[in-house]
């Protein structure tokens, strides 16, 4: 390690390197690094002659990176990649922010309700929720933890990379509003919700159970269920149940609280567990800063109280 300073490029001609095979263009690289056209091209051929390769065919109005380029410019992206994450969770660990990924509904309806209780245990971290709709690749976006669903015995090939800790089954079942049942009587079975209007969830990005699902694991012929009104949203899905216009199909874990204050109601005892879990998920070769492992205890802590 002692000669390492001699051996390695100089860590601005990487930045330049890297910016100019991504751009393909030495004068983009330079105006997006806030330097000369010179200063860039110079920046190159210094990396080159360190190296002794041709890193850029020059070619007219542009260039591209050589066979050598490329296998070197994917090694130096990931390399800088690696050093700006790591350099993102130090500085985030040294002021206690926290960022957690989830879905919408996870944080309209778990998270939001128990954020009073979060800022009295860890009145020190800064927590930052960042939902999408979609499963979001932690270590591209660098963040710390995200809440996502999966199959324990079928893991998506692309999570590998990510050490989990189970939160919850997935556990679902019917539910409506106090509205609805001021109008309607309550379902007398799973088959008389076949007469009644159903609302259905239709995921944009994630693989959702539906009613079909549902009606299957009760032993009810899945091809008689209704259509209705779908929504590809949970939580205008859960508006339209507490404004009373149908039934629709509640997670356990994001709705168990709106059911024990009576804001929805489930009407049937019959749940459906899937098989999947909800688990708090971080990168297994990325150590968690003491901040993130404290947030990632509490969801588990809090989840095993439920």
């Amino acid at each position: 390690m002692a000669n390492l300073r001699h051996l390695l490029p100089s860590l601005n001609n990487l930045v330049v390197f890297e910016a100019a095979g991504r751009l393909s263009s030495f004068s983009a690289a330079a105006r997006e690094l806030g330097m000369t056209q010179a200063a860039a091209s110079y920046a190159i051929a210094r990396l080159e002659e360190q190296l002794g390769l041709t890193l850029f065919l020059r070619e007219y109005r542009r260039v591209r990176l050589s066979e050598a380029g490329q296998t070197f410019h994917a090694d130096v992206s990931l390399g800088l990649s690696h050093i700006h994450r790591s350099a993102q969770n130090l500085r985030a660990a040294a002021i206690g922010h926290v960022t957690l990924l989830c879905s919408t509904a996870y944080a309209a309806y778990w998270m939001v309700p128990r954020m009073k209780a979060f800022r009295e245990e860890m009145p020190d971290i800064d927590l930052r929720i960042q939902t999408s709709d979609r499963d979001l690749n932690i270590e591209g976006e660098g963040i710390p933890l995200a809440v996502r669903a999966g199959d324990p015995d079928d893991w998506p090939a692309e999570w590998a990379n990510l050490d989990r800790q189970m939160l919850a089954e997935e556990e679902i079942y019917p539910v409506c509003g106090p509205a609805y049942l001021a109008q309607h009587t309550a379902p007398r079975d799973a088959e008389d919700l076949l007469t009644r209007s159903l609302i259905h969830l239709e995921e944009p990005f994630r693989v959702a159970p539906t009613w079909a699902e549902w009606f299957h694991s009760v032993g009810v012929e899945s091809r008689r269920v209704p259509t209705g009104l779908q929504i590809n949203e949970y939580v205008l899905v859960i508006q339209s149940v507490i404004e009373g216009q149908g039934i629709a199909l509640g997670w356990h874990h994001l709705i168990e609280g709106l059911v024990a204050r009576g804001v929805l109601v489930r009407v049937t005892e019959h749940s459906y567990r899937t098989g999947q879990n909800l688990y708090v998920t971080w990168l297994r070769d990325v150590p968690l800063s003491p901040v993130a492992r404290q947030v990632r205890d509490w969801l588990v802590a809090q989840h095993s109280r439920a």
